[in-house]
């Protein structure tokens, strides 16, 4: 069972080719206690147990005490444009989709990925400084509100109720359409190739880019359930959800649906 689920929710493709060597970029942005603090405290203390059974309460009181330290260990990973083999694995904890009349096929079960509290406060960091980026040259498309900080789906009612105004104030008609676009499986189906190709035409800093490639090859994830094996196995496709760093590199990869269709 653990063979046909992992085939079924994370579907085999040849692996993903990292950069060739570590080389620290001159010109990446260094890491500062700031950046640290922000992202620990997007989190609440009580989290669901991760790979690394160290919940975001433990980092936030070591960061507390000794600021130095964390700083100190995540720096090289920014300057390096690296993401360490230690941080990718992850846990998937299989469950019964309610309702089904039988449970003999993989698309009866939905999972709930875990990954490590640590790496997940650099993916934060790196998400940060992606969205950034994405802002700055204006990457991603005026009308997207989901997944970028400060923005909700109240700032897209009121653009369009701004939209609809203006038109109606010189009398013309106004019609709006709206469509169900949501995208099955979206993370877990992202081609690394064509999302690195995507960032590379943007123009993203290398040593970002580089930090994207690291982070996405290479990945292990084990599946948990009653009589589960318990051993890693590799995935070669998509993002894994539950990190911070899914929802920016998704809104790259799908951005130029939005540019080509007005």
């Amino acid at each position: 069972m653990n063979e046909v689920l992992l085939d079924h929710l994370f579907p085999p493709k040849e692996p993903f080719s990292l950069p060739p060597r570590l080389r620290p970029y001159k010109k990446a942005p260094p890491l500062t206690k700031e950046e640290i603090s922000t992202a620990l405290s997007k989190w609440s203390p009580i989290s669901a147990r991760c790979p690394d059974r160290v919940p975001y309460s433990t980092w936030k009181q070591v960061n507390k005490i000794n600021p130095p330290l964390l700083l100190q260990i995540l720096s090289p990973l920014v300057s390096l444009g690296y993401h360490p083999a230690s941080l990718k694995g992850s846990n998937a904890i299989v469950l019964d989709k309610p309702g089904n009349a039988s449970y003999e096929f993989p698309a009866s079960f939905r999972i709930i990925v875990l990954i490590r509290t640590f790496s997940k406060i650099l993916e934060r960091i790196i998400a940060s400084r992606l969205l950034l980026a994405a802002r700055s040259k204006s990457l991603l498309h005026p009308n997207q509100c989901g997944s970028l900080p400060g923005l909700s789906t109240y700032d897209a009612v009121l653009t369009l109720f701004t939209d609809v105004k203006t038109l109606q104030r010189p009398r013309l008609m106004v019609s709006s359409l709206f469509l169900d676009s949501d995208i099955k499986a979206g993370f877990d189906n992202l081609d690394n190739s064509t999302l690195a190709r995507i960032l590379r035409e943007d123009g993203i800093r290398p040593y970002l880019l580089s930090w994207v490639l690291s982070f996405l090859g290479e990945r292990s994830c084990t599946l948990v359930f009653q009589g589960a094996p318990g051993t890693p196995a590799p995935v070669n496709i998509g993002a894994p959800q539950g990190s911070p760093i899914c929802p920016p590199l998704f809104l790259f990869y799908v951005a130029p649906l939005h540019f080509r269709i007005p």
